[in-house]
C-alpha cells in the first residue's frame, strides 16, 4: 500500500510540473500594475496594511485605484488608462506620502522602494510618538503584532496571548483558539508537535521577545491539514515570507530578563549578502516554577455507603527551556529559491509533590486513616526540526508557483518518576515505595508539493498532495520498591508501537469580484494505523480510514472601512500518542489514568459570520460562532472493585457551543490606546455513555490601556477577569488579575528597558475552585496559586539595516494530531489532581 501511496505522490508532483498555465485569460492590453514595497525610512521595516488610493494628476478627488500593502509591505494594483497619476499612501502615526507617476500603456510599472515616515508632533519640546498598530483583521484570520506591543519585552508568550483576539487564557492557563481547547501551534508556518502537546506549560515559559507576530487563523482552508477544531495559532519568530528589495547588511538583538521568578535571555542575529541570507535566533529561560497548594476531597458514594479521600498537598515545579533555529535562502535566480531552516527546543521540568492523603467510610472498614507521599518527577522533552523548500516561479506566467518541501520532525521525551510513602499511620493496607521511567518518541517524514496559480489580478488556484510518515514509539517500564531494591514489574509495564501514515490532497479557488469575495477549497485525507505491543497487556490492529473535508468562506466588502463574512469548514482531531497509549500511571495508588488505543478521530462542524470595521482611530472585530461536535474525546473517571479511581479517554460527547467574540481598539489620540478582547459563549454538552449532561453561559473580559509619555516613555495596564467554566462532569471557577509595564528606549531606540508586574486582584494567591460529579463520585478542589511577579529586561540592538530572511510562500504544515497536556506539567491538571 505505501508504494501504491508514493506512486501517487510522484505522479501528482509530475502533473503539476507540467501543468499549464497559459490557458488563464491575459488582462486587457489598457490595464496597468502598479507595484513596490513601503519601507519605514528609519527602521527599512516593511510598513504593512497602509491604505493606498491612487487618482489622476488632474482630479486628485477622484480615486481610480484603492488597496492596501500586504504583511509585508508590498503593494499591487490595477489601473487602466494612460497619462500622470500621483499615488498616495496613509497609515496610523505616519506622514502622508504622495508619489507622481507616468502610464504609457506598460504592463507593469515598478515603483521600487517607497519609504514613510512617523507622523511627529512636537509638544512644549517633547517628542510624542503615535502607536504602531498591533492588530489587522481578515474574514479567516487575524495577525497580532506582539512585537509593538510594549508589554512583549517582560512577558511571557502565554500572557501576551490573553490580549491577542479570539483567543483565551483562563486562571488555570488553560487556552482556547476561537471559542475551543482543540488547536493546533505552529512556529514560523511549521508545526510544533511538542507545543501542540503541552500549549500552556511551554508558551508560559517562552519569552515574547521571541515572537514578532501571532497568527490566529479561524477559518483554515483546504491548504491547512484538517487537525484542529478551534484553529490554527501560528507563532511568527523572525521571518517575513517573500520579503524582497532587501540590501546588504546585518542586525542583531541581544536581551535578558530577571523577575521574582526566574531568568531568561536571548540573541538574535540577521545577514545579507547578495542572494544568501541568514538568520539565527536562539533563547534560554529558568523558572522557579509554580506554587500551587490543594485542598481536594474525593466522595466515593456506593450503595453500602460513601467513603471519602481528602488531600491536602503543595507543588512546586522548576523548569528549564532552551530553544533555538536557524534559517537560510538562496535566491538561485529570479524564477526559483531554495530555503532550508533547523530548528530545536528543550524543555526539562522537576516536579515536587507533597500530600497528606486522609481516609474514612465504608470502603476502609469505616476506618480513619492517612498517608503521607512524596512523588518526584523529571521531564525532559525536545523538538528537532529540520525543513528545505524549493520554490519556482514560471516564466510563462510569473503568478504561478510550484513549491516542493521536505521536513524531518522528531520530538523525543523521557520522564522518572519516584513515589514514596509513610504508611505509619495505615490500617490494613500498605503503599510500596515505587518508580517509572517513560521513553516516548514520535518521528515524522514529511513530503509535499503545492502549485499555486493566479489570473485575472483576483483570482486563484491552488492544489497539492502530501504525505507524512509518521512513527510513534512508546516504552514505559513500571518498578515496584521491594526490600530497598527496586524490582521491575513486567504485568503493569508496556512497549509498544504505532505508526500513522497519512495522504492527502487538496485544491482550493478564491475570487473577488467587486466587492464580493470568495475561497472554496476540498480536501481528502487517508489515514493508515497500525499498533504493535511488544510488552503488555492489548492485542495488535491496523485501522484504514479516511475523511472528506470541506471549507469555504464568503466575504463582502461594505465600504473601505467595513466588511462582512460567512465561513464554515469541517475539522478533524486524531488522537495522538498521550491519548492512545494504554500504559497505566500509577504514582498515586488512589488515583491511576491511562489512554485507550481503540479512540476513533473526531469531527467537528464550525460556522461563523465575521463583522470587521477598521478606521484610524477605531478598530472592531465581531465573530459569532457555533460549533458542533458529535464524538469529541473527553476524559472520564470511575472507581474500580479496589476503590481507585481510574481516569481515561472516550468518544464519549457530544459538544455544542454558540459564543461572540469581540476585540474593539480604540485609539483617541496618537498617543492612547483602550482596547478590549472579551467573549460570552453557551455550551452544552452531554454522553449518553456517561449518562450525565452539562451547560452553562461563561464569559472573558481583558480591557488595556497603552499611553506614550512625555519623553517616550510607554506605560501599559490590563485587568483581566473570567468567569465559571464547564467542562462535560462539573465546573471551575473564574478569575481576575491585573497586569502593567513600563518601557523606555535610548540611544536612538537601540537600547530599551522595561519593567513590569502581574498580580491577582484578590491579593495573595489566586484562588480557583473545581467540582466534578461522576456516576461514584464528587470531587471538590480549592488550589492556591501564586502567580505575582514583577520583571525586568533589558535588550540591545546593533545593525546596519533591516535585512530579513527570504523564504518560500508555501512550506510543509502538519496539524493532524490531537494531545493531552503532561499531568504533572500543567497547572490546570494539578488543581485537578
Amino acid at each position: 500500500m505505501k508504494k501504491e501511496i508514493l506512486l501517487v505522490f510522484t505522479l501528482t508532483i509530475l502533473f503539476a510540473i507540467g501543468s499549464p498555465t497559459k490557458i488563464f485569460a491575459n488582462e486587457p492590453a489598457d490595464i496597468t500594475i502598479i507595484k513596490g514595497i513601503l519601507r519605514d525610512s528609519i527602521s527599512n521595516e516593511s510598513e504593512p496594511y497602509a491604505t493606498i488610493k491612487i487618482t489622476k494628476a488632474n482630479n486628485k478627488d477622484k480615486a481610480v485605484g484603492m488597496a492596501v500593502t500586504d504583511d509585508n509591505g508590498l503593494f499591487s494594483q490595477k489601473i487602466s488608462g494612460k497619462g500622470k497619476f500621483i499615488i498616495t499612501f496613509s497609515s496610523v502615526g505616519k506622514a502622508t506620502i504622495s508619489v507622481p507617476f507616468t502610464a504609457k500603456g506598460e504592463k507593469e510599472i515598478d515603483l521600487g522602494t517607497i519609504y514613510t515616515k512617523d507622523d511627529v508632533t512636537q509638544l512644549k519640546g517633547v517628542e510624542v510618538v503615535a502607536q504602531k498598530l498591533l492588530v489587522t483583521m481578515d474574514v479567516d484570520k487575524m495577525n497580532y503584532n506582539m512585537a509593538d506591543d510594549p508589554d512583549s519585552k517582560t512577558s511571557n508568550v502565554l500572557d501576551m496571548l490573553r490580549k491577542v483576539p479570539m483567543i483565551t487564557v483562563d486562571g488555570s492557563d488553560n487556552i482556547t483558539v476561537n471559542g475551543n481547547s482543540n488547536f493546533k501551534v505552529y512556529v514560523d508556518g511549521k508545526p510544533n508537535a511538542m507545543i501542540s502537546a503541552n500549549p500552556s506549560t511551554i508558551l508560559k515559559y517562552m519569552p515574547a521577545t521571541s515572537v514578532t507576530k501571532v497568527e490566529v487563523v479561524t477559518n483554515p482552508g483546504a491548504k491547512y491539514d484538517a487537525e484542529g477544531v478551534g484553529g490554527v495559532l501560528n507563532l511568527i519568530t523572525s521571518k517575513v515570507a517573500g520579503a524582497q528589495n532587501i540590501s546588504d547588511g546585518y542586525n542583531g538583538t541581544a536581551r535578558a530578563t530577571a523577575s521574582t521568578k526566574g531568568y531568561g535571555g536571548g540573541l538574535f542575529g540577521s545577514v545579507q549578502k547578495g542572494k544568501l541570507s541568514l538568520t539565527v535566533n536562539g533563547n534560554m529561560n529558568h523558572s522557579s516554577g509554580t506554587d500551587v497548594s490543594t485542598t481536594g476531597e474525593r466522595i466515593q458514594i456506593s450503595d453500602k455507603g460513601n467513603s471519602s479521600n481528602l488531600v491536602v498537598s503543595d507543588t512546586d515545579m522548576k523548569i528549564d527551556m532552551l530553544m533555538g533555529n536557524m534559517d537560510a535562502s538562496y535566491e538561485i535566480n529570479k524564477l526559483n529559491m531554495i530555503s532550508a531552516s533547523f530548528g530545536v527546543m528543550g524543555f526539562n521540568s522537576k516536579t515536587n509533590n507533597n500530600g497528606v492523603t486522609s481516609m474514612s467510610g465504608t470502603s476502609y472498614g469505616g476506618n480513619e486513616m492517612s498517608y503521607i507521599s512524596y512523588i518526584n518527577q523529571k521531564n525532559k522533552r525536545y523538538s528537532i526540526t529540520g525543513s528545505v523548500d524549493f520554490q519556482h516561479n514560471f516564466a510563462s506566467n510569473k503568478n504561478s508557483i510550484l513549491t516542493l518541501s521536505y521536513q524531518l520532525n522528531t520530538t523525543p521525551m523521557k520522564n522518572d518518576s519516584y513515589s514514596t510513602f509513610d504508611n505509619s499511620s495505615l490500617t490494613g493496607l500498605k503503599f510500596d515505595d515505587r518508580y517509572s521511567h517513560g521513553d516516548e518518541k514520535t518521528t515524522e517524514h514529511t513530503f509535499q508539493t503545492d502549485f499555486t496559480t493566479t489570473f485575472q489580478k483576483t483570482n486563484s488556484v491552488s492544489a497539492g498532495v502530501k504525505l507524512i510518515l509518521r512513527n510513534n514509539s512508546s516504552d514505559n517500564k513500571y518498578y515496584i520498591d521491594k526490600n530497598g531494591e527496586y524490582q521491575f514489574i513486567n504485568n503493569s509495564s508496556m512497549n509498544y508501537k504505532h505508526s500513522s501514515d497519512i495522504l492527502a490532497a487538496y485544491a482550493e479557488y478564491s475570487g473577488k469580484s467587486g466587492k464580493l469575495g470568495y475561497k472554496a477549497g476540498l480536501r481528502y485525507e487517508y489515514t493508515f494505523q497500525s499498533v504493535k505491543y511488544l510488552i503488555g497487556q492489548g492485542g495488535d490492529f491496523d485501522i484504514d480510514y479516511g475523511n472528506l473535508v470541506p471549507s469555504a468562506d464568503l466575504s463582502y466588502a461594505i465600504n473601505q472601512q467595513q466588511n462582512i463574512g460567512l465561513t464554515y469548514n469541517m475539522r478533524i482531531s486524531r488522537p495522538g500518542i498521550t491519548y492512545l497509549n494504554p500504559y497505566v500511571n500509577r504514582q498515586d495508588p488512589m488515583v491511576i489514568n491511562y489512554g485507550n488505543s481503540n479512540l476513533e478521530c473526531e469531527k467537528a462542524h464550525n460556522i461563523s459570520m465575521v463583522y470587521n470595521y477598521y478606521t484610524t482611530g477605531i478598530m472592531m472585530n465581531l465573530t459569532l460562532r457555533y460549533s458542533l461536535c458529535n464524538n469529541g474525546i473527553d476524559s472520564y473517571s470511575f472507581y474500580d472493585n479496589n476503590n481507585v479511581m481510574n481516569t481515561t479517554y472516550g468518544n464519549i460527547s457530544k459538544n455544542n457551543s454558540l459564543g461572540l467574540t469581540a476585540f474593539i481598539n480604540w485609539n483617541p489620540g496618537k498617543n492612547t490606546r483602550i482596547y478590549t478582547n472579551s467573549s460570552v459563549t453557551y455550551v452544552d454538552m452531554r454522553s449518553d455513555k456517561l449518562g450525565v449532561s452539562n451547560s452553562g453561559w461563561q464569559d472573558n473580559v481583558m480591557v488595556g490601556f497603552q499611553q506614550t509619555l512625555p519623553y517616550n516613555y510607554r506605560l501599559s495596564l490590563n485587568l483581566m477577569s473570567s468567569s465559571r467554566s464547564y467542562s462535560l462532569e462539573g465546573w471551575r471557577t473564574g478569575f481576575s488579575m491585573a497586569m502593567g509595564s513600563v518601557s523606555k528606549t535610548f540611544l536612538n531606540d537601540k537600547l530599551s528597558l522595561s519593567l513590569s508586574c502581574m498580580t491577582p486582584l484578590s491579593g495573595g494567591k489566586m484562588e480557583m475552585k473545581s467540582y466534578t460529579k461522576g456516576a461514584d463520585f464528587i470531587n471538590n478542589n480549592i488550589s492556591k496559586i501564586a502567580i505575582s511577579n514583577i520583571s525586568f529586561s533589558i535588550s540591545y540592538s546593533l545593525s546596519n539595516n533591516s535585512s530579513k530572511v527570504k523564504k518560500t510562500k508555501r512550506t510543509i504544515n502538519n496539524s493532524d494530531l490531537k494531545e493531552r497536556t503532561s499531568d504533572t506539567e500543567s497547572i490546570g491538571n494539578i488543581i485537578n489532581q
